[in-house]
């Protein structure tokens, strides 16, 4: 059995561009300075353009970089790259792992991210989305979309239900996927692989329900969450505090009794298109040792 939890659960991140390797370079530090007993854990960090961005400077002990080569229906695809890595990591994970903890390269640690290492209770832990987008409520019927998805992964309807984070909408299971946590013993992201595979290559799908830019970038989130909710009784599934996957990019639009005053509060955000240097968070507020960490970091 794993004695430690470096021997137990693993960080999975991706690149794609030279700016790519400047936002991981960024997560990484944050992970090694403000992950606690999390700081030494191994992170496998994905290089899926070599060529463009070898990441080479990234590599030091505890970061290990694995080139890889997509399938060209995979690299057109919106978001299809993160399908693929995360498989391909399932594979590779040793036996003894019981975490594999995707996190996008808009993520920052703030502080020690534990409800991701699921132990022998869970088998995944997420947020739920931060707002509704494709997501459908519980009272709607199912649209061509979702019925084709749950056909897809073998369910007719689903009726487990999250509440989005930031415009309180009651959906049917639907997670957000800045930063998750998944068992690799239970196939899970193969299975969310070899469907979203399905739908890609599904022409009557991707020119009828799937046609524009919203549902194709969304598709691998509701891939992941039909799959989820259908293959795992909810005690296996851990739901995230707000502290986890935190959308500072969205801090505006949060209702202001769920908005967080100060960034040390926090586990883990995503900011996306934001700055986060601390003279530019006028929204937020960022006290030490954040503050100084922050300010002298390389920004990308």
């Amino acid at each position: 059995m794993p004695t430690s939890i470096s021997d137990r659960l693993i960080f999975i991140l991706k690149v794609r561009t030279p700016a790519g390797q400047r936002y991981a370079r960024l997560l990484i530090d944050s992970l090694r300075s403000f992950g606690g007993e999390m700081s030494s854990c191994p992170v496998w960090l994905f290089a899926v353009d070599p060529g463009k961005a070898p990441c080479d400077e990234l590599k030091a002990p505890g970061v290990q970089v694995i080139p890889l080569e997509l399938p060209q229906s995979i690299v057109d695809y919106i978001l299809g790259d993160k399908v693929y890595v995360c498989a391909h990591a399932e594979r590779l994970a040793p036996a003894g792992v019981q975490s594999l903890v995707w996190m996008d390269l808009s993520c920052l640690v703030v502080q020690p991210p534990r409800l991701f290492d699921l132990g022998e209770a869970f088998d995944a832990a997420l947020r739920p989305v931060h707002i509704r987008n494709v997501g459908l409520t519980l009272a709607e019927p199912l649209d061509d979309f979702w019925r084709t998805i749950y056909q897809v992964v073998g369910v007719q309807d689903i009726l487990t239900a999250v509440e989005s984070f930031v415009d309180d909408q009651v959906l049917r299971a639907y997670f957000n996927t800045h930063a998750f946590s998944v068992n690799p013993s239970r196939g899970l992201l193969c299975g969310w692989l070899e469907y979203f595979e399905r739908l890609v290559g599904d022409p009557g799908f991707q020119n009828g329900p799937c046609q524009d830019e919203r549902h194709q970038v969304f598709l691998h989130q509701a891939v992941l969450s039909a799959l989820l909710a259908a293959r795992l009784p909810p005690e296996r599934l851990r739901i995230l505090p707000p502290t986890y996957n935190y959308p500072y990019n969205l801090q505006g639009s949060i209702p202001p009794e769920k908005r967080v005053s100060l960034l040390n509060d926090l586990t883990c955000l995503t900011y996306e298109d934001r700055s986060i240097h601390p003279d530019a968070m006028t929204d937020i507020q960022v006290l030490e040792p954040l503050r100084t960490w922050l300010t002298a970091f390389p920004h990308p």
